[in-house]
């Protein structure tokens, strides 16, 4: 089960965190890796990690928010590939304040980033999986487009990632006449480069202890499971799919 060999997986945000794990784990199970990102020199570190493991990997440089290089990634991706079988929607930034406080510039940063980029790489990619007849869409969004927090104003993050969770809906609705899924997997809380600074902080520790059930953030390669399944041919029946990966934070 789970063989991606023959394959064609995109992964948007894949220089680091959670997008560089699953990189690894889509190569493992045999896919062939377009990798996108905006610093290129993280994507090259990559590139050679997974081709050092046999891997056939597309390094694009992309910033999510431009639709010209959005466009411009999809067609370098169809002329050397000719297909997508599998996107993964993992770019994101954010910037944290409360809803008293947060100018519109830091709104417009986080709606740009965390979910209009979502539509506009699923625009891209999504139609040449309507070519083929075939595609696997998932979208990382995150516990905070579930529920809300009482640790820290992030207000614009819970609004993206809550937006990433419908569209998903709404495009498994939409897509599933091309054989096309779409889901979302909703992380909890994850030590990365992005989050490190926060989760290592005494008090937001405690407060992980008394929110978490399970008592810990999440591993290295704990999420890599649930999107292997999503973008596999087993998971050919589920779509519109919301799946947490968070200790229990969303089941109290």
């Amino acid at each position: 089960m789970f063989n991606l060999k023959g394959r064609v997986a995109v992964v948007t945000g894949a220089s680091s965190g959670l997008g560089r794990q699953m990189c690894h784990a889509f190569a493992e199970c045999g896919a062939s890796l377009v990798i996108l990102a905006r610093r290129f020199d993280r994507l090259k570190e990559l590139k050679n990690e997974l081709e050092s493991h046999g891997t056939k990997v597309l390094a694009i440089e992309c910033d999510v928010t431009n639709t010209n290089k959005i466009n411009k990634a999809a067609e370098i991706t169809e002329q050397v590939f000719g297909k997508v079988d599998i996107l993964v929607n993992c770019a994101g930034a954010s910037r944290d304040k409360g809803v008293l406080e947060m100018t519109d510039e830091e709104w417009d940063f986080t709606i740009a980033t965390d979910l209009t980029s979502v539509f506009k790489v699923t625009r891209a990619f999504g139609n040449i999986m309507k070519k083929n007849n075939y595609g696997r869409i998932i979208n990382i969004a995150s516990m905070y487009g579930l529920v809300g927090n009482t640790a820290m104003g992030t207000v614009a993050y819970h609004a993206s990632k809550g937006g990433v969770v419908n569209f998903t809906r709404a495009v498994a609705a939409e897509l599933a006449k091309y054989n096309i899924t779409c889901n979302c997997i909703c992380p909890g809380y994850f030590e990365t480069e992005l989050t490190k600074a926060v989760l290592d902080t005494e008090d937001f520790k405690n407060y992980m202890k008394q929110t978490v059930p399970m008592g810990r953030y999440g591993k290295e390669g704990e999420l890599n499971a649930a999107a292997i399944f999503l973008g596999s041919d087993e998971a050919s029946y589920v779509t519109g799919t919301i799946l947490t990966v968070d200790g229990g934070y969303t089941a109290i």
